[in-house]
């Protein structure tokens, strides 16, 4: 049995495959590291590993191609894309919310607020509930602010405090954590499941407010919060990934070595 076939089956099972989303994932996490550039030759390898047909790999850097997302040039025989200034713009606003480190201690205490563009779970009114440790300086000023531990939270307050579709996320992640646990992967194996864990990681964390551990519906609590187990897992499948990339054979050339870019992730900067 293939051992990725949980986490290709997962990402074939949700509709019809948005290859160029994909694509904009791969940039994300495995190109910009190594020089900002990949070529079709190596992009096809990492993508064929997990069921995207040559066809609509071609479609799909088309359609990036046309709306300003990445740029082609010709190297040698091999075409090598990269994303375009306004690409590498829109995905670094995200990378921060993407790789950002798990919590290391529990909240202790919490803000209820309301107040123009306030982060945070939403509860409804204009109001939201965010550890209080989260404070930014960018952060807008609330209107109105209550500081203080969280005494009480029922059960149909936890599944109240998830967006529509946000439950079925994360236990789609944890399948797929799942899955990845239970690997012991080839460097092409680790480079396509390390692609699989931030594509599912990434759409969750850009569509929906991450809750703290502590807010999690009682089914969704695990001994690691999903930041926490998404971050163990990606740090074991790194080595080997980083492998492929500085692998070449005949069809695939090397990429360029990779910056202490990866080492950042999912780390405090004094940990990296």
């Amino acid at each position: 049995m293939d051992p990725l076939a949980p986490l290709i089956d997962a990402l074939h099972s949700e509709g019809r495959l948005r290859v160029w989303s994909l694509v904009i994932t791969v940039f994300g996490d495995n190109v910009q590291h190594r020089g900002g550039r990949i070529s079709t030759a190596r992009l096809g390898r990492l993508l064929g590993r997990v069921g995207v047909e040559p066809g609509a790999l071609r479609t799909a850097l088309s359609r990036l191609a046309r709306d300003g997302w990445v740029t082609s040039e010709k190297v040698g025989r091999s075409s090598v894309y990269r994303l375009s200034h306004s690409g590498l713009a829109r995905f670094t606003e995200a990378t921060g919310r993407i790789y950002a480190p798990p919590r290391n201690q529990p909240v202790q205490s919490w803000v209820i607020a309301c107040g123009d563009s306030q982060p945070g779970m939403p509860l409804g009114g204009g109001w939201v509930l965010r550890p209080a440790d989260t404070a930014d300086a960018d952060m807008p000023a609330p209107a109105l602010a209550v500081t203080g531990a969280l005494s009480a939270l029922s059960d149909d307050m936890r599944d109240g405090l998830l967006a529509d579709g946000q439950r079925d996320a994360l236990d789609a992640l944890w399948r797929d954590l799942n899955a990845i646990d239970a690997l012991s992967p080839s460097p092409l194996d680790a480079a396509a499941a390390r692609t699989l864990l931030i594509h599912r990681w990434r759409r969750i964390v850009l569509r929906y407010h991450e809750p703290a551990d502590e807010l999690l519906p009682r089914a969704l609590r695990h001994p690691a919060a999903p930041r926490a187990r998404v971050a163990r897992a990606y740090h074991r499948l790194t080595p080997a990934a980083e492998q492929w990339f500085d692998d070449a054979d005949d069809d695939v050339m090397a990429m360029p070595a990779a910056s202490d870019g990866v080492g950042w992730r999912f780390c405090n900067k004094h940990e990296a």
